[in-house]
């Protein structure tokens, strides 16, 4: 069984964040810059929110705001889920299903480490799948030998 550990170690391990006064401007920057379609939003260390593309579209395109203007603190995400590394790539998958999120904080020992994707947990059980699809093929094909006797 994966775990979000093993998810989270084969991706940079780089997290890209924002402070609340910082402007939605500037989060736009970064997330070009970087990339990335989501920042983690920090203040005074501690997680606060995220900021994503969809997040800057809808309060800043069409509400036709001045991004240079807005801080993040009024545009960003504040009911945010978390997630820990000893989670199931499972379990991270129905939180992000059911609620309706494509990106996740990671903590470990309760110290952000990384931003989980939905596409990166679609990634790591399309990999699973496909490791136990080959096991089983190597055992049936083990097992469709065996107890075979030639009788000429």
């Amino acid at each position: 069984m994966l775990t979000i550990r093993d998810v989270i170690q084969s991706k940079s391990s780089a997290v890209w964040s924002v402070g609340p006064l910082d402007t939605a401007h500037t989060a736009m920057e970064i997330m070009t810059e970087k990339n990335i379609g989501v920042l983690v939003v920090i203040d005074r260390e501690k997680v606060v929110g995220i900021v994503s593309e969809r997040d800057l579209a809808r309060n800043i395109i069409l509400k036709e705001l001045s991004a240079r203007n807005v801080p993040v603190k009024k545009i960003m995400t504040r009911d945010i889920y978390c997630i820990t590394t000893d989670k199931s790539v499972e379990e991270c998958m129905g939180v992000m299903t059911t609620a309706h999120i494509r990106h996740m904080p990671v903590f470990d020992h309760r110290r952000l480490i990384g931003v989980i994707t939905f596409g990166d947990i679609a990634h790591a059980l399309l990999l699973e799948q496909k490791i136990k699809i080959h096991d089983l093929e190597s055992y049936s094909s083990v097992c469709d030998t065996e107890g075979y006797e030639d009788s000429d």
